[in-house]
């Protein structure tokens, strides 16, 4: 239908707006009814011309479907029942009539009568009996057990009573912790000493058939859920991980596969070969669950004196399975060792892309070859960086801003950037000689240890590195350190900003001394879980509480504390108090005890907590050293009790406590905690009452980096850092005077000794008394606390420019 001349539309406007304004335009034409003129009656004629056979379409429509309807005079007398509902009804099974609009069908009974009207009943729920209490809904720790999600690598080596300390631990140092699963040992004889760090399964049985066949079972009944793919390998071959994680990363999870050095049956009346044990081979877990059945069978049934031969005849008889070397362009690459081979000239293509070597001689040849495979695995990294840099620089420059848009180096995470001058990162500066950012706070130290080997290493790399850029144009040598700079970027490592002054050699010989200024970073390697020793918060914590005549009034608050943080929790945890008397104190107990008002609340403690028993031990002694205390007491606990020293302004609670029992491990670690000292409440809060609890930030306290009074340490540790340090001891008998707790586990103890911030731990401010018998270090460190326990410097600074005269704030 095309608008009228009435109501152009222009060239531009969209279909949709035609469609609009014509639908605007019909409704204003069918009100038009006023012009009666032979144009206009000729314009209605065209106009309605096209719809005429829509309208007699839809007429029709109407009455065919009313012809299709029986209609039924219902009349409203009492008298309903008629032939006309007899209709609207129908009888039962009959398809005549129509459904009574608006009702619910109803029928009629058996002898005619119509049935009641429709009553709605009631049906009540009864909860179906129980048999027995209701069963536990069980959950899966993990979301992997869950979802049936399996590690990919279990590996299986057999060793010996007389292979176990040497070639056995050689494997495990070699191959355990580059591995991602789980590495078992299985062996048939038991040994009364297994080494450390090795998980070793004895079957009893020497034999290597049943020891086979007792290893297979081990491995059904316990990690067949948990594992895909399974290496068996002996002790005296050499597995390269890296290749052999490669292997099994590259086959599918529900493969059967026996995968190893095919060889053939003595005899040949089995058909099929079977996988050598010495090169090792590889077992799927869908193949190991279809040999479950039959395994008692194959011990049974076949008689064989080598174990390899005894399991592939199992494997061919009833998993229909054959050893192969090669499974989709993956090539299982083994390399027979002869004797005396010089590993430096091995070019031998199947020598350097072997995944196991055997047979191994010794120790010492298992470590060369990891070695010397290690190596190659390095190098192979490396050109496998430097191609993806170069990738990285093609593709950057096709970037916006070309070149600029590759972070340096490529590859490494871009600098941190501060978001306040809070976070800005400090440059320390150093030279050949001396640091000039020390740690104890001087402006100027001598650069010595670690840190001098770390200059020496940055120092050669760079001559290497501009060597290598420059050669053989120029050669650079002598190289002296001007300047350097360094800092630590926690999200890419350490940088390094270094002027050097070398001696330049040209090609023809002549020499110029030439400086060069270069950048270089150290990145950050990947993170490592060292695995520790298990630790649990079950364990009891004796509390050591070393008391002075100087501590007596603070021990009574002390004691308040315990009670609300320990003794009403039932925190397990026994508190031991050490009363140290000098000679003249000691002779006064009877009469004036220096202790008295202590012991008197140690009595109504007990007596307020039946259950809490704080014992007390009275030591008399003329140098009050922490370690000639710590000796007495030691002798009177057992060697596996776990020890916490603290302080009379210590404040302990359940958090602390925990973080002590995990961070303490009985043969590995002692802890020092850094407590968080507390301000003088009169130069952090001028003029103000201070809170009770005031919250953790600079202007209320610090870190207090000077005192190492708190530890957590086991008492066996104590007792064999004290052995180890009687040799010393009897050069000089004044080490337990002028060593401290902490200095003695870090010079004898081979622990790890972990100093770190503890949040939980807090003291309230206290103008301690240093003791001047002390040696000088520990009363040096004492005064230094003492003194940054004022105040910020900012709060000292305002109490000066208070006091000046003059001054008015």
């Amino acid at each position: 239908m095309a608008p009228p001349p009435s109501m152009p539309l222009s060239n531009g406007s969209s279909q949709r707006l035609e469609f609009a304004l014509t639908d605007v335009w019909f409704v204003k034409g069918g009100v038009r009814t006023d012009d009666t003129s032979e144009g206009n009656r000729d314009s209605h004629v065209s106009l309605y011309r096209p719809t005429g056979p829509i309208i007699v379409g839809i007429s029709l429509g109407f009455t065919l479907s009313l012809l299709s309807v029986t209609w039924v005079d219902e009349s409203c007398d009492s008298d309903w029942m008629g032939a006309a509902d007899e209709m609207l009804i129908g009888q039962p099974g009959s398809s005549k009539g129509a459904r009574k609009p608006s009702s619910i069908s109803s029928g009629t009974t058996d002898n005619g009568n119509l049935e009641e009207d429709f009553e709605p009943r009631i049906v009540p729920y009864n909860q179906p009996a129980r048999e027995g209490p209701p069963k536990k809904v069980f959950r899966a720790k993990y979301a992997s057990t869950e979802l049936g999600i399996r590690e990919r690598l279990f590996v299986s080596v057999y060793t010996s009573k007389t292979t176990m300390n040497t070639l056995a631990v050689a494997i495990n140092r070699t191959l355990n912790h580059h591995l991602d699963g789980r590495l078992i040992f299985f062996t048939g004889t038991r040994n009364r000493k297994l080494p450390n760090g090795m998980f070793v399964v004895t079957h009893g049985d020497e034999r290597p058939v049943p020891n086979m066949f007792q290893s297979i079972r081990y491995l059904l009944e316990h990690h067949i859920a948990d594992y895909n793919w399974f290496y068996f390998v002996q002790d005296d071959t050499y597995t390269q991980p890296e290749r052999l994680k490669t292997l099994v990363s590259h086959l599918s999870m529900d493969l059967q596969l026996y995968m190893g050095q095919p060889g053939e049956f003595i005899g040949g009346e089995t058909q099929g070969r079977y996988c050598h044990s010495g090169p090792g081979f590889l077992l799927s877990r869908a193949l190991l669950l279809k040999l479950q059945p039959f395994l008692e069978q194959c011990r049974t049934d076949i008689v064989s004196i080598r174990p390899d031969e005894w399991l592939g005849r199992c494997i061919i008889d009833y998993a229909r399975m054959s050893c192969v070397e090669e499974y989709e362009d993956l090539n299982y690459n083994y390399f027979t060792m002869e004797n005396n081979m010089d590993l430096s000239r091995m070019e031998n293509d199947g020598f350097q892309n072997a995944l196991t070597v055997h047979p191994v001689a010794s120790a010492e040849l298992m470590y060369r070859l990891h070695k010397h495979f290690t190596e190659l695995e390095l190098q192979k990294t490396y050109e496998e960086i430097e191609k993806l840099q170069s990738e990285i620089k093609n593709v950057s420059e096709l970037a916006v801003d070309g070149n600029k848009s590759a972070l340096w180096p490529i590859g490494i995470t871009p600098p941190f950037e501060p978001k306040n001058r809070f976070e800005v990162l400090r440059w320390d500066y150093f030279n050949e000689d001396n640091l000039f950012s020390c740690v104890d706070g001087a402006p100027k130290c001598q650069l010595n240890g670690v840190d001098r080997d770390d200059v020496i290493d940055v120092i050669r790399v760079a001559v290497e590195e501009l060597n290598k850029k420059y050669n053989p144009f120029v050669q650079l040598s002598a190289p002296r350190l001007v300047n350097g700079y360094r800092r630590l970027d926690h999200t890419r490592g350490m940088e390094y900003t270094l002027d050097l002054q070398f001696q330049a050699t040209t090609e023809s010989g002549h020499q110029k001394s030439i400086a060069r200024r270069v950048h270089l970073v150290r990145p950050l390697s990947q993170v490592e879980i060292i695995p520790m020793p298990y630790v649990t918060e079950a364990t009891r914590v004796h509390v050591l509480l070393p008391l002075t005549s100087y501590d007596s009034h603070a021990a009574l608050r002390f004691l308040d504390h315990c009670s609300s943080n320990l003794f009403e929790t039932g925190e397990n945890a026994v508190l031991n108090f050490l009363f140290i008397y000098e000679p003249t104190e000691a002779q006064k107990v009877s009469t004036n005890d220096i202790f008295a008002e202590v012991k008197a609340k140690i009595t109504s403690v007990e007596h307020t907590y039946p259950s809490v028993k704080v014992s007390w031990i009275s030591i008399k002694t003329e140098s009050p050293g922490i370690l000639r205390i710590l000796d007495i007491v030691s002798r009177k606990h057992p060697v596996e009790t776990l020890f916490l020293l603290v302080t009379a302004d210590t404040v302990l609670n359940s958090e602390f406590l925990n973080r002590c029992r995990m961070n303490a491990i009985s043969g590995w670690q002692a802890f020092f905690p850094i407590h968080f000292q507390e301000f003088d409440p009169s130069v952090a809060y001028p003029e103000q009452v201070p809170p009770a609890t005031p919250d953790l930030v600079r202007e209320v306290g610090h870190f207090d980096r000077y005192t190492f009074e708190e530890a957590c340490f086991y008492n066996s540790d104590y007792m064999s850092s004290r052995t180890r340090m009687s040799g010393d001891l009897q050069e000089n008998e004044e080490l337990l005077e002028s060593l401290d707790l902490y200095d003695m586990f870090v010079q004898y103890s081979g622990l790890h000794v972990f100093r770190a911030v503890e949040p939980a731990l807090r003291q309230v401010y206290r103008n301690r008394t240093c003791d001047p018998r002390l040696s000088e270090d520990v009363f040096h460190r004492c005064l230094q606390s003492n003194l940054e326990s004022q105040g910020s410097r900012s709060q000292l600074a305002m109490l000066i420019f208070e006091q000046e005269p003059g001054n008015s704030t």
